[in-house]
């Protein structure tokens, strides 16, 4: 299947390290100009060294791309696979600059990030502006497929992740069992002006949520959350933290949650620390039964969806799979989620 206008796929990610010696130049790449305590960064920096200085994130990303490529093949999409990061090799320039020698000149992104803000979609906008910058004239043009939140592709895998940890907490009434879904906090600032009419990625998050809950557990009570802040401590950030918020749980009768990271498309250091380590910790020192749901990963039906993205760029005609009533757009306005206060992803 020929995709007139577009000759490559490029898949973009945050990046992360994948040995000790990595963690901090990859930290001071994550954090440049944006502030954030030493303390913080000396903090986030063990996390890393607890797992022996690896992110999954990479790993995962790989893990992804093979899954894309067999289905791409399978599927009759003609397109080469390529992958570039945000904050660790490979890099986003480096990757155009291998896409420029191989003769590409349109490529198709997709970001692992399904929810609009500065930092989980505008950023990459600009890194991916500034990587052509650095590539220079004959740099391919890249463009960014559309937010995917509601896509049966993501809900889906995120449903059955909810499913099988429920299994978990039983036999734990379901009147006393909570639902608690979480996301990245960021800045309250750059929530309120996300999208053109602000406060998309708030907005985006309790529709999955809300899809989610209704497709794996319509009976149970649930709450949208935020874990992993960073940043100067007088900047206001999305709340309440994950923490917190379990410690209160046990006062109003509940016994037991399931977690499920719905700001993540894969278990990288933000879910597999803060929240399996941490917020863990947390439920266990207030006697709450705690499981975490899965993320959808490589799930077969999370590959399909980068398929119908790409498929629905191509052609108008081709079927726009949504779930939510919110409304996407496949190019971001000039001003949209313009600001800048500091954040991790």
């Amino acid at each position: 299947m020929g995709l007139v206008g577009y000759d490559a796929f490029l898949l973009v990610s945050f990046g992360g390290p994948e040995g000790p010696d990595d963690v901090l130049p990859f930290l001071q790449n994550v954090t440049r100009g944006r502030q954030v305590p030493p303390e913080r960064l000396a903090e986030v920096a063990e996390h890393y060294h607890h797992f022996g200085g690896v992110s999954p994130i990479n790993e995962q990303c790989r893990t992804l791309l093979a899954a894309i490529r067999e289905d791409f093949a399978g599927n009759g999409v003609d397109l080469p696979v390529y992958w570039g990061n945000r904050n660790w090799h490979p890099m986003l320039a480096d990757t155009l600059a291998t896409m420029r020698d191989d003769g590409v000149r349109h490529a198709l992104a997709f970001v692992t990030s399904a929810y609009g803000s500065y930092s989980s979609c505008r950023q990459y906008l600009e890194d991916i502006a500034a990587a052509r910058a650095a590539v220079g004239p004959q740099a391919p043009l890249v463009s960014k497929l559309r937010h995917y939140y509601d896509h049966p592709g993501f809900v889906e895998p995120l449903a059955d992740g909810v499913r099988r940890a429920l299994t978990e907490v039983a036999p734990v009434a379901r009147e006393r069992t909570r639902l608690v879904f979480v996301a990245h906090s960021i800045p309250v600032a750059m929530a309120r002006s996300a999208g053109p009419e602000g406060g998309l990625y708030e907005a985006q998050l309790r529709q999955t949520a809300e899809l989610v809950a209704a497709a794996a557990a319509p009976d149970l009570s649930w709450d949208l959350v935020w874990q992993s802040r960073s940043g100067p401590p007088q900047v206001p950030w999305l709340e309440p933290d994950i923490n917190d918020y379990l410690a209160e749980l046990p006062q109003h009768g509940t016994e037991a949650v399931v977690v499920s990271p719905i700001g993540f498309v894969s278990d990288h250091l933000e879910v597999v620390w803060d929240l399996d380590v941490e917020a863990a910790e947390t439920a266990q020192r207030v006697g709450l039964r705690f499981a975490r749901a899965a993320t959808p990963g490589d799930d077969p039906r999370f590959v399909t969806m980068v398929r119908e993205l790409v498929l629905e760029r191509m052609d108008a005609e081709a079927p726009r799979r949504q779930l939510g009533t919110l409304p996407t757009w496949d190019t971001c306005a000039n001003d949209c989620c313009l600001t800048k206060a500091g954040a991790r992803e």
